[in-house]
């Protein structure tokens, strides 16, 4: 059964029900306001003495006695058989005379006692009478026989008739006009369902970057709406991610792919000189020997270098002591110095400053970015290299004054394998992965690394790692 469905029959239900207990509690009230008063009438002493002196005078009673009795009330006289041994019937006043006629009286009641009415009943009339009020008493002065006086209520059931008939209609009425009203607040209510049913529809055909509407915190299918935006958007970045990864992860196997093919294809083709007959030559055979160890070499590394990004990236734990950043960074720029002496190369290290991390890893990521600035600039271009500390983090950069980076390279520098020289010519680097383990590294320490522009054009490299908790 649809959301529609049911909310309408409960709508209706619950407005039956309470029209319903209404009608009921109106009629019962009405019928206590219209039979108490006659009721009252039956039961007091006047009307037993009334109903006393007409049944002793022969129907006629005393003067003014039958004042007060609606035409066709009754009195009757029972024997203890319960026999009629006089009948009273007020038309114009009482003055039918007795007559043995079948008693108002139902069998099996029992009265209250000597000059005591019973509780009023209500019972069937004769003579064009549909309904009485009766009650019944033993009177002592007709030597304990059964009194009965009863009060015809016809106009009371025909005003109660017509209040159950207007009731009826006016329920009818009310749980129709009720249905059609919720019908339309319902439908009313529940279009932005729709809307985002179909909205829905188009986001599992694919379509990630469709929103539902409404959204707004003033309803509650407004504040549903804000709750589906906000995971459709986490749905679409998470997809976003995902695609992402998995275009990194083809450009990561494809890259690789190709920087072990050539080491591989030079192995080969050196082993195929040596089988078909180097070894007559000592020349070829010696450079075929040195070619494949060199070219060994280089695939080890790699191999080592994707190895080392994989852990990473898995979260094993690196070796973890204090490390003076300030005694790696002089290492580097020592090291930097003997490679390129032509090079003004600069270290600002002031301070001690103490990391906690791997020497090893570190002494790696500063290697790198020195040797990346060291590859990547003209002979003349000066480095810089600074360790300084900035709001409890120890901040390392490495500054170049060379071509620098366009945004695009930027965005992707620490990708594995990624090169900023679209030729991919080992002339102008390695296989790119020295950036990504620098990337690794920091990240695996807790650090962040980030490139910027250099003041004056160039490229400057800094890492921000936390500092070693003291104590």
């Amino acid at each position: 059964m649809s959301l529609r469905a049911r909310l309408l029959i409960g709508v209706i239900s619950l407005v039956v029900l309470g029209i319903l207990l209404f009608d009921v509690a109106m009629y019962l009230l009405f019928s206590s306001a219209l039979l108490g008063p006659i009721d009252t009438q039956l039961t007091r002493r006047s009307t037993v003495d009334a109903a006393v002196s007409i049944l002793s005078h022969n129907c006629r009673g005393e003067p003014g006695t039958a004042s007060g009795f609606p035409l066709n009330t009754m009195a009757e006289l029972l024997d203890s058989g319960g026999s009629v041994q006089v009948a009273c019937r007020s038309v114009s006043g009482f003055g039918n005379p007795p007559g043995n006629s079948s008693p108002i009286l139902p069998k099996h009641i029992q009265t209250a006692g000597p000059d005591q009415p019973v509780n009023p009943i209500t019972i069937r009339g004769t003579g064009g009478v549909e309904h009485y009020r009766m009650t019944a008493w033993a009177e002592n002065s007709f030597g304990g026989q059964t009194v009965v006086f009863a009060i015809p209520i016809d106009d009371v059931n025909a005003t109660l008739g017509q209040l159950l008939r207007l009731e009826i209609f006016i329920s009818i009425a009310v749980v129709g006009a009720t249905a059609i009203l919720a019908w339309i607040l319902i439908h009313l209510g529940l279009r932005p369902l729709r809307r985002m049913g179909a909205v829905a529809g188009e986001i599992a055909a694919g379509d990630y970057s469709r929103r539902v509407d409404p959204a707004t915190s003033r309803t509650e299918i407004g504040r549903l709406g804000l709750a589906l935006n906000a995971m459709l958007s986490q749905i679409e970045k998470a997809f976003a991610e995902r695609t992402a990864s998995e275009r990194r992860l083809r450009r990561f196997i494809a890259d690789a792919s190709h920087e072990l093919r050539t080491p591989l294809t030079s192995i080969r083709g050196y082993s195929e000189m040596l089988r078909r007959g180097a070894g007559e030559s000592p020349e070829d055979a010696s450079l075929a020997r040195r070619r494949i160890e060199e070219e060994s070499v280089r695939m080890s590394t790699l191999v080592d270098d994707m190895l080392l990004i994989a852990r990473l990236d898995q979260g094993r734990p690196l070796e973890t002591k204090d490390v003076d950043l300030q005694a790696i960074a002089r290492d580097a720029a020592a090291d930097a110095r003997a490679v390129a002496p032509q090079r003004e190369i600069t270290l600002q290290a002031p301070e001690l400053v103490m990391v906690s991390g791997d020497d090893t890893r570190l002494r790696q990521v500063v290697g790198n970015l020195v040797r990346n600035a060291l590859v990547h600039t003209p002979a003349a271009s000066p480095i810089e290299i600074a360790v300084t500390t900035q709001n409890g983090t120890a901040q390392l950069s490495v500054s170049d004054h060379g071509p620098g980076l366009n945004p695009e390279d930027r965005e992707r520098i620490f990708e594995p394998f990624y090169r900023a020289d679209p030729s991919r010519s080992r002339d102008s680097g390695g296989a790119g992965l020295g950036l990504s383990i620098v990337s690794a590294v920091v990240g695996a320490h807790g650090g962040k690394v980030d490139v910027r522009e250099t003041n004056g054009g160039g490229a400057t490299f800094e890492v921000a790692l936390p500092l070693a908790s003291k104590g």
